[in-house]
């Protein structure tokens, strides 16, 4: 068993709707409350984050199963949604959505389009951010292939 440790620095100097920073690897940024939330809407938030690391997770997996897979791809980018939910002053992360477009190359079959479809829904349980959340968060996706 390989044990990967990744560290984080944070500061933050003030309350509520002061700014802080954090600190991790190649990661350097000012941090707040979201806009949306009231706050000073400086650098990223935990919201975010939280996005970021489930899309960039699921869209590395992806892209190394294909791979495994020996599927060419033309392109592969995507979109992706978070909804956070505030009910009684509570705020509850409730659903990711993962809109990823494959672009195959011309000579796609259409066994290779079947597969691809098959594994852009197997990273989705793959990927260690989404089995990190699940049962937390509500996991969607929406696949469109070229």
């Amino acid at each position: 068993m390989a044990l990967h440790h990744f560290y984080l620095k944070a500061h933050w100097p003030g309350l509520r709707n002061d700014v802080g920073e954090i600190e991790s690897g190649n990661l350097k940024t000012k941090i707040s409350i979201p806009t949306e939330m009231d706050g000073p809407g400086v650098g990223t938030n935990p919201d975010e984050m939280l996005l970021g690391a489930a899309a960039t997770c699921y869209i590395i997996t992806l892209a190394a199963m294909m791979q495994r897979s020996g599927i060419e791809k033309e392109d592969l980018h995507m979109e992706s949604e978070g909804i956070v939910d505030v009910t009684d002053g509570v705020f509850t992360y409730k659903k990711i959505i993962h809109r990823p477009t494959i672009v195959l190359k011309k000579e796609a079959t259409d066994r290779e389009k079947k597969l691809v479809q098959r594994l852009a829904e197997k990273a989705e349980t793959s990927c260690m951010i989404s089995r990190a959340i699940q049962g937390n968060v509500e996991l969607e996706l929406e696949v469109t292939i070229k």
